[in-house]
């Protein structure tokens, strides 16, 4: 986890330094963003095992597209989509299954006056996850419980082109979703906490 407060203090020590210096607005109303990120999901896991113990998760690499739309130059909302696979482990050793999650989540940004080549913003909105394809282990096949979240979002757009059409996107989420696990084979039961941390860096396109 070390390495993930390393990349996530820069990214935000950046974003802030960048919005003490604005001069200008950001997108007009009506501009439509397309966006495509390679993202490093990184769960943040707590939970309650019945049996004593805990779990973990792996981390994953995965691609998100976005699409955003702005209905003032200062205020847009963004539809993100993605799926991503992990393992989940007890204690650090026993594999007890494999499981896909397909996270869409809606965001209302708010971004801030264009510094330069920078157009950074925050974002906040609901998730709602969908737990599939869960393998079988040694406690039987896995089974989750499908939920809803929240997400917390800052990142900045950087402009590639004059027409400024083109861009470079860095953008850290911090997702808040939970699921309750059982087996078909055992009677343990577990309630996790997954809160990962997405960390993306990507292209897109203004329209």
């Amino acid at each position: 986890m070390t390495r993930l407060y390393y990349r996530v203090l820069a990214v935000f020590a950046a974003f802030f330094a960048f919005t003490t210096a604005a001069t200008a607005e950001p997108y007009e109303a009506g501009t439509i963003l397309l966006r495509l990120r390679a993202v490093e999901v990184v769960p943040d896991v707590s939970s309650t095992v019945s049996i004593g113990g805990k779990v973990s998760i792996t981390d994953t690499v995965i691609p998100e597209a976005d699409i955003t739309y702005f209905f003032t130059p200062h205020w847009s909302v963004e539809a993100i989509a993605g799926t991503n696979k992990h393992a989940i482990y007890y204690n650090g050793s026993t594999k007890l299954a494999n499981v896909w999650l397909l996270p869409p989540t809606v965001t209302l940004q708010y971004h801030f006056d264009q510094i330069g080549a920078f157009k950074p913003y925050l974002g906040a909105g609901p998730n709602f996850t969908l737990f599939y394809d869960r393998s079988t282990g040694p406690l039987g096949k896995l089974r989750t419980t499908d939920n809803w979240g929240f997400a917390l979002q800052a990142g900045t757009d950087i402009a590639l082109d004059k027409d400024e059409r083109y861009f470079l996107n860095i953008d850290v989420k911090r997702l808040w979703l939970s699921t309750q696990a059982s087996f078909t084979g055992a009677p343990v039961t577990a309630s996790v906490n997954i809160n990962p941390w997405l960390i993306g860096t990507g292209i897109g396109v203004r329209f």
